[in-house]
């Protein structure tokens, strides 16, 4: 700021303290005007004064209050948002992925957290919000060298830390996996129709496998062409998994989906342990006779030895429950479809409810009341295939678990935006996949911490409180200066949280 001397066409010099501001003069403050020479120097020696103590080192002069306010504000030169990098990007640092140094690889993680949209309008998020140029062009060719050098280094990361706060090591894990449709008219090599989870079975889609610790931690995944049974893609994933950390024993968790004869002879054969839902109604008649034999109550379970491995079966009052408002709702939807003549010879198959339909005589499609009433006896039942050195209620509590990928999918699908996938070639696909994965691990760290913190905050609501708080940047006196500005009690408290601002 300096001293302008301004004369008025009546003879009077006005003594005023100006500013350059990109560039161009503001006035800050008018200290006065006089014709007399002694007065004009002692205004002048006030407005060295003022241009000294206005920086905020001595009392401000807040005779005028507006004018000081105006001053305040047009020296202001940008204000961003800093708050998700204040408290994500320090997970991001706790977990280790900034030894990855690519400052693009960080903020478009940070950024599917926070703002999960295309990589076109990403780009236009940073600029917006975070002041940083990156086209969308340079952000693809990250992409390509995400996929082609850093994949591997990312997953690794992961499991490292994840060892770390389970204790040093991982011994238990669980798989599962989730179909991702896209929106094409044809099929490629990669993106082919097939059984699609999210009902979407006209849309070429990839299979996404994942593995995950206890407390779902992202440990391992890869992709599969869309037409392929899920059944096929756990090995492939358990076998690199295991080869890569050279581990010597694995107890892996997955769900009836993933049973098949194929898969627990390939698991015994490689000497993996195995805790796997069954499909106790698929069994022999001989073994279906004894788990009806069991006359289970509530919270109780049983043993039951077959062909060398554990059948376990458990009953539950909640679950029979469940199971029989579900049977009932089926029923209804059949009996409605019988009503409308549009059921044919096709729709006789084992999918869902559809096993209760029969023909009668050569045209007509009827409801096998029977066979209905006789599925009640199966209600609240639940059966494990196992061969787990572990007792039975470990390999009950231990399955338990299998919930947490099954969230991971939810979370990933929803808060993190997954899908829709933009991009067709496979690589780029495999690099926004890679970027989500690191995402989720930065969530599942920020609950673990907030709850190690004995926060009542969740994960979505600290994110939230997050992206409301911004950081101005001001030039005053020629020198630039910042602030964080914490305004509210939730912003303060998140700061005392995670010690920042």
């Amino acid at each position: 700021m300096f001293i302008r001397k301004k004369p008025n066409k009546s003879g009077v010099i006005s003594v005023q303290v100006i500013a350059k501001i990109n560039g161009k003069s503001k006035l800050i403050k008018t200290i006065g005007s006089s014709r007399d020479e002694k007065t004009i120097k002692e205004l002048t020696e006030k407005g060295h004064h003022y241009i000294a103590t206005f920086g905020g080192q001595t009392a401000l002069d807040f005779s005028d209050e507006t004018n000081l306010i105006q001053s305040v504000f047009q020296q202001i030169d940008s204000h961003t948002e800093v708050g998700t990098e204040l408290l994500l990007g320090k997970i991001f640092d706790d977990v280790g992925f900034n030894v990855i140094d690519d400052q693009i690889f960080r903020q478009l993680v940070l950024s599917r957290l926070t703002y999960p949209v295309s990589k076109l309008k990403t780009s236009d998020y940073l600029e917006k919000y975070h002041d940083l140029e990156y086209p969308v062009q340079q952000i693809y060719r990250y992409m390509d060298k995400l996929h082609s050098t850093q994949k591997e280094l990312v997953q690794q990361i992961s499991y490292e830390h994840t060892k770390h706060v389970l204790g040093g090591q991982v011994t238990i894990v669980f798989y599962d996996v989730t179909t991702l449709y896209f929106e094409i008219d044809h099929e490629d090599t990669l993106r082919k129709t097939g059984f699609s989870k999210e009902g979407k079975h006209q849309n070429p889609q990839i299979v996404l496998g994942l593995l995950v610790s206890r407390n779902g931690y992202p440990l391992a995944y890869d992709i599969f062409e869309g037409n392929k049974f899920e059944g096929h893609t756990m090995l492939p994933v358990l076998d690199a998994f295991k080869e890569k950390y050279r581990l010597d024993q694995l107890v892996i968790i997955a769900d009836s989906g993933l049973l098949s004869n194929a898969n627990i002879e390939e698991l015994q054969e490689k000497g993996y342990e195995f805790i796997l839902g069954a499909r106790i109604k698929n069994e022999k008649k001989q073994i279906q006779e004894q788990i009806l034999a069991l006359s289970l109550k509530n919270g109780e379970s049983a043993v039951i030895e077959k062909d060398g491995l554990k059948l376990i079966v458990t009953y539950s009052d909640s679950r029979a429950k469940k199971d029989s408002q579900n049977r009932e709702k089926g029923l209804q939807k059949l009996e409605k479809r019988i009503k409308t003549g549009k059921l044919t010879k096709s729709s006789i198959n084992n999918r869902g409810y559809n096993k209760y339909l029969k023909m009668d005589g050569e045209i007509n499609i009827e409801i096998d009341y029977t066979k209905y009433n006789a599925d009640a006896a199966w209600d609240g039942l639940k059966g494990y295939i196992s061969n787990a050195f572990l007792g039975k209620d470990e390999i009950i509590e231990n399955y338990g678990h299998l919930w947490q990928i099954e969230k991971t999918f939810r979370i990933s699908k929803t808060d993190l935006k997954i899908r829709p996938i933009y991009h067709r070639a496979q690589r780029r696909i495999e690099a926004h996949i890679c970027i989500s994965f690191v995402a989720y691990k930065i969530y599942k760290e920020l609950e673990r911490q907030l709850k190690s913190l004995n926060s009542k905050l969740s994960p979505e609501k600290a994110i939230e409180i997050a992206k409301t708080i911004y950081q101005i940047k001001a030039t005053v006196k020629g020198k630039s200066v910042a602030q964080i500005l914490l305004i509210n009690d939730q912003q303060k408290k998140l700061a005392q949280l995670f010690n920042f601002g």
